[in-house]
């Protein structure tokens, strides 16, 4: 999490799902607020500020939460009391977490450069003053007095808010020297303003390339349809999910796939590398001032990893049990690189490249598998999944969605839902769904927190809403939105976010939805993941675009056993790029398109194209992730632990499960231990034999 926000992705050759962020994003010059004006329950969320409103906006919050901080920190200390420094703090954080997104989301989907401009530094602005409130050396001394003066007479929420306020103060240096706390202030500004821009750059990139219809061989006739043609004839391909990804699949040339694996690892390398190599120094300077060996050890203190030796021994564990399953699958790629150049005249190199790697992982899903990508994809067209979805998070979970009329939004082709217990009739929160990718807007797939579900000042509780953002191919030229299946997969893992951000039910905004342990944050929508590998839930999910036909026994045997395909090597990428960032967050500076190259070859045994560096549009390094990408591996034992041990035992689609996955895990948001609630949904602790199984493996 950056700040007050978080936001996950997925890496490897599937659409990503960026770093899970607590950032709403929100388009304006378009109108749009929340499903309704009425309640206090709700806050009305608007999205047609123009770039005036949105400063004038900033400074009003900035103002609104100070005196709030103000009013804590004068108080004498002997009359601290929960009402007056515990509640206060409370009230004021949440007043700022709902406000603050209005202002900071329309970076990443709003349609006009200009409100995207003034969203931007509204965000700078804002990440400065959070510095500011993180660094209140007058309130740690009032919430210290309160921790000494409340001892354990709290409840438990309020305890662990308490203890998290302390525990932050403390992370911060607020007991330590006047000329420290200032140096790390500084430090810590210019640590948010820098990741700001790393992400504005990779939001506003912008490069296509453009290829003749010769160049673009084997791509099935659905992607060509859906790119847009020069005068002279020739294809435009944007670095954009939709059109990179099938691209480095399926595209027969091999110089084609090198010209596009070139440009999208070299995405704004000149300016995002030099930002990240500061970045690194900077983190290490402020972990150095904190005390501390390294900013991996700093971020992981509060994580279930507790410390950069236990994910090295955890990595290094993943490691050595893949290894051999890696060499293996790159003796075959190799045998099917040698076969095709043979056959196409082309020249054989005895490498596997970068733009490589890709093409023959889909061959050998092809060959091993015998998965037809262009038959299957007819089978998922974007409303069908859509329904399928949604009726299966109903059921699972005791929701009803209805979709809101006439509700406005930041672009005309985003969706708003409720959501509503169905066994009560309460109403649970809102979503919004933007799933199509346009210029400017945020290049992943991500969940958005854009109001915390938590009580109110009132008493009462505030609803949550929540966005979900993708890039899916948008519909053309009679064409629907066709979804290659690992979409269909991102789908499912992203809209569990948005469940976790609805379904939570806390005390404080602290811990509402997925304010959870980085290395925990994931668990909830991986483990849903395994329901797009299961028979009745893909079939309820699809239905041939053109006739609604099911999808085929011996098409969905294949795609089901195909899970495995390439197991070794997908999973070796996250190694690599874990190991990536653990080495970079554990060293004072770094060469980081040397780091990358060097883990490459070292544990995935492919080497980084030259002139590339994959790092500087690696946006977890700069979006939350920074010392914590291996919490994606990591989250995904747990994930796997969950599925095999209770749903997959006593039944995919049993709602008394679901129910209770809904109550132990999704409402508890980040109100408990990552690790007490997996014990208490298992009735045992957590291990690894379930990730391995489902990956084809035996754990050496």
């Amino acid at each position: 999490m950056c700040a007050l926000r978080v936001v996950v992705c997925r890496t490897l050759y599937r659409v990503s799902k960026p770093p899970l962020r607590m950032i709403i994003e929100s388009k304006s010059g378009i109108s749009a607020r929340s499903c309704s004006q009425a309640g206090s329950r709700r806050t009305a969320l608007r999205w047609d500020l123009s770039p005036d409103e949105i400063r004038a906006m900033t400074d009003s919050l900035v103002g609104r939460i100070k005196k709030a901080y103000d009013d804590v920190g004068s108080l004498n200390v002997e009359t601290v009391s929960v009402e007056n420094t515990l509640e206060a703090l409370a009230n004021a954080k949440l007043d700022y977490a709902s406000s603050r997104h209005a202002l900071d989301f329309p970076q990443y989907v709003c349609p006009s450069e200009e409100v995207r401009s003034a969203s931007t530094e509204a965000d700078k602005i804002l990440s400065e003053f959070d510095v500011e409130l993180s660094m209140r050396e007058d309130v740690f001394e009032r919430i210290t007095a309160l921790q000494e003066k409340m001892g354990d007479n709290l409840s438990p929420e309020e305890k662990r808010f308490l203890d998290r306020l302390v525990t932050s103060g403390q992370r911060r240096g607020l007991h330590l020297s006047k000329d420290i706390r200032e140096e790390i202030k500084s430090t810590s500004k210019l640590i948010s303003q820098l990741s700001i821009e790393f992400n504005k750059n990779l939001n506003e990139e912008n490069t296509f390339l453009d290829f003749s219809e010769r160049e673009l061989g084997g791509l099935a006739d659905s992607y060509l349809n859906g790119l847009e043609k020069t005068e002279e004839g020739r294809y435009r391909v944007t670095l954009e999910y939709p059109h990179y990804y099938p691209l480095m699949k399926r595209c027969h040339n091999p110089e084609t796939r090198r010209r596009m694996e070139t440009a999208f690892h070299s995405r704004c390398k000149e300016v995002n590398t030099a930002i990240l190599e500061q970045l690194i120094q900077l983190r290490a300077k402020a972990a150095g001032l904190l005390g501390y060996s390294s900013h991996a050890n700093y971020v992981l203190g509060i994580n279930v990893a507790k410390n950069a030796s236990n994910v090295s021994d955890f990595l290094n564990t993943f490691h050595e049990t893949l290894k051999p399953v890696g060499v293996k699958e790159r003796k075959y790629i190799l045998a099917l690189k040698k076969r095709e150049c043979l056959m196409k005249g082309l020249r054989y190199d005895g490498q596997i490249n970068a733009w490589d790697l890709p093409y023959y992982m889909n061959q050998v899903e092809q060959c091993k598998f015998a998965v037809n990508k262009d038959k299957l994809i007819e089978y998922f067209p974007l409303d069908v999944v859509t329904e399928g979805l949604f009726g299966i998070y109903q059921e699972l979970l005791g929701l009803t969605f209805a979709e809101v009329e006439r509700a406005h939004a930041w672009h005309e082709n985003v969706k708003l839902y409720s959501a509503r217990d169905t066994e009560t009739g309460e109403e649970v929160g809102h979503f919004y769904m933007d799933l199509h990718p346009r210029e400017g807007k945020y290049g992943h797939a991500a969940c958005f927190g854009l109001q915390p579900g938590c009580r109110g000042p009132n008493g009462e509780r505030r609803l949550p809403v929540a966005a979900m953002v993708a890039n899916f191919t948008k519909p053309r030229k009679g064409w629907p939105s066709l979804l290659q299946h690992h979409e269909v997969e991102t789908y499912f893992h992203e809209f569990g976010h948005v469940m976790h951000e609805l379904c939570s039910k806390t005390t404080f905004s602290e811990f509402s939805g997925t304010l959870v342990e980085t290395d925990f944050v994931e668990v909830p929508s991986q483990m849903l993941e395994n329901w797009v590998w299961e028979k009745e839930p893909l079939r309820r999910m699809s239905r041939h675009y053109k006739d609604g036909t099911a999808i085929p026994d011996h098409l969905l045997d294949k795609l089901i056993a195909s899970r495995v395909a390439n197991t070794g090597l997908m999973n070796l990428r996250q190694v690599v790029l874990s190991k990536v960032d653990q080495s970079l967050h554990t060293s004072s500076h770094a060469d980081t398109a040397e780091v990358f190259a060097k883990h490459c070859e070292e544990i995935l045994g492919v080497p980084a194209t030259p002139g590339t560096n994959m790092t500087a549009s690696f946006g977890h390094l700069a979006g939350g992730y920074d010392g914590q990408y291996y919490s994606y591996l990591w989250s995904e034992v747990y994930s796997a632990d969950i599925y095999f041990s209770r749903f997959k035992k006593d039944g995919i689609m049993n709602p008394k499960l679901g129910k209770e996955y809904r109550r132990v895990i999704l409402e508890a948001g980040g109100s408990v231990d990552g690790m007490d609630m997996l014990e208490t949904f298992l009735g045992r602790s957590p291990h690894e034999d379930a990730f391995f199984q489902c990956k084809g493996l035996t754990k050496s």
